[in-house]
């Protein structure tokens, strides 16, 4: 009966919880309190466990209450039932998109996006170097290991496209980048 109540209660939350976890944790004292699983001291530590763990606080705060409550039994409904949701909204979202995705005025929109995104990602990347260079009377000092993993970076963009006539991953410019700066600043 207890893993149905941690359910419920994180049910509750996970449907009426906006504003992230800040505008959350006034519901999930009101849910915890008037059920009775914690008292208030214990679930101010909580709160400041919950931010200092890795993850999103309502998971982790519900995982500590259900386990607290009911074993692994408990976390698993309280985390189960405060992620259902968002899980549910995000799969309903993307199940409009895959018809939506198709329309013109949609592709439109779309496609007239990605220029401001690109701008906007090119922006924000020269004023991050811009402003972390350090200026001197002299001028500018720019760091050369930046610079290096820039300029290889950029190359190995270049040479995908070229040669293999493909882009180059996401995640295989990140692995690039980690390699390149643990050589340069190793």
């Amino acid at each position: 009966m207890i893993c149905l109540h941690l359910f419920l209660g994180f049910l509750k939350v996970g449907c009426f919880a906006f504003g992230g976890a800040y505008g959350a944790i006034p519901l999930i004292r009101d849910v915890v309190l008037s059920y009775g699983w914690l008292t208030d001291e214990s679930l101010t530590y909580m709160i400041a466990v919950s931010e200092s763990t890795p993850g999103p606080i309502m998971v982790n705060l519900a995982t500590y209450v259900g386990s607290s409550q009911a074993g692994l039994p408990g976390a698993l409904a309280a985390t189960f039932a405060v992620v259902l949701p968002s899980f549910l909204v995000i799969h309903f979202i993307t199940l409009a998109l895959k018809t939506l995705i198709k329309k013109p005025y949609v592709q439109a929109v779309l496609q007239g996006l990605k220029p401001c995104i690109i701008g906007i990602i090119l922006a924000t990347g020269l004023y991050m170097t811009l402003n972390h260079c350090i200026s001197f009377t002299e001028g500018y000092i720019f760091h050369v290991p930046e610079m290096v993993i820039t300029a290889l970076l950029s190359g190995a963009i270049w040479g995908s496209r070229r040669f293999q006539k493909k882009r180059l991953s996401p995640i295989a410019l990140i692995l690039i980048s980690a390699c390149l700066g643990v050589i340069l600043y190793a």
